[in-house]
């Protein structure tokens, strides 16, 4: 609705009348399978299949992502033409039992289901044990209620826009905790020849948020990332105009981590990010996958509260709450 309301402002004598702009929801795999750890069905290029399905059939225009979850390489005949202002990229700490990271117990339980935040926690504290933790907002929280985990972390630009922000412990700086290639951004996917849809789109972009983010998904590219691999990068500019970088490539134990950053003009963010990847790529022998290796986040333990036994994979599954069948959030659906 938002970009709706941009596009009638930006463009009043073509797209202001009310079904001047339609907006299709689309369900993807991505939303619909949480019974398997997304890694092992497709990483994240299944939050954005079936868009690009209707956006090259014509069934729309334009696609709306959260460029957290779009692939390093887009569809052919396809282009991404447009970020929104970015949102806050930090994550957030949610926990009952500690202020931050660095405060939590020795042997502490953290539910998550990224490589890179686990493998920079373990860095911080290797006692810590981080398990898989998917599922919606609320029932994150609500495990966490549970005693499941001892904290959790969530990216604080989605907590901003469902308006759950009381519920953060703590925001973590870069030097904590880097954030995501592309975290906290949306972006618009059009087709390639549609000069018309690409004019609009002109209008809503933010040039500052597409250079940097353009600059974190060439650091990627470089290293072949995706959601198998505890790698982080966030760029920004500066108050001086200058754009910074900042990236990092760990062992998903924690064990290792090498980090780079640079500094340059606004116009050579994809250098930058490429430079930066292929540096961190060289050191880990020009094998960036090798060096992950196959890592797994471990199951997520029962409930220590109602004694429920987790499937490890977000949702429950016994006698008393099980994963629904249409492949929805599993929540806590009772079988009664």
């Amino acid at each position: 609705m938002r970009q709706k309301k941009r596009l009638a402002e930006a463009f009043p004598d073509e797209l202001s009348a009310d079904d001047a702009v339609e907006i299709k929801v689309i369900k993807t795999s991505g939303d619909m399978v949480l019974d398997k750890a997304l890694k092992d069905v497709g990483g994240k290029g299944l939050f954005t299949k079936e868009l690009d399905v209707q956006l090259l059939n014509g069934g729309v225009d334009i696609c709306v992502h959260s460029m957290k979850d779009v692939p390093t390489w887009l569809v052919p005949g396809t282009i991404l033409p447009c970020n929104l202002p970015r949102e806050d990229t930090r994550d957030a700490w949610i926990s009952p039992n500690a202020a931050r990271p660095s405060e939590l117990k020795d042997g502490g339980v953290i539910g998550t289901a990224s490589l890179r935040r686990q493998a920079q926690l373990l860095a911080g504290n290797p006692t810590f044990k981080c398990v898989n933790f998917r599922g919606n907002v609320q029932t994150r929280l609500k495990k966490l209620d549970e005693g499941i985990v001892d904290a959790t972390l969530l990216a604080k630009a989605g907590l901003n826009r469902m308006g759950m922000t009381e519920h953060i412990t703590q925001v973590l700086e870069w030097d904590e905790m880097l954030p995501a290639v592309a975290q906290g951004a949306i972006g618009i996917q059009c087709r390639e020849d549609d000069e018309t849809t690409q004019k609009y789109l002109a209008a809503l972009n933010c040039k500052n948020t597409k250079t940097a983010v353009d600059c974190e998904r060439a650091f990627l590219a470089a290293l072949d990332g995706n959601c198998r691999t505890p790698i982080a990068g966030q760029a920004k500019i500066l108050e001086d105009g200058q754009l910074f970088f900042a990236g990092l490539i760990a062992k998903p134990d924690g064990s290792e981590i090498f980090k780079t950053e640079r500094t340059g003009p606004v116009d050579s963010g994809v250098a930058m990010g490429t430079e930066a990847g292929e540096e961190l790529k060289a050191k880990v022998g020009n094998d960036a996958l090798a060096y992950f290796g196959d890592a797994e986040i471990l199951p997520e333990p029962k409930s220590s509260i109602s004694g429920v036994q987790s499937d490890g994979l977000g949702g429950y599954q016994s006698a008393d709450y099980a994963m629904p069948s249409e492949g929805k959030d599993p929540g806590f659906v009772s079988t009664e």
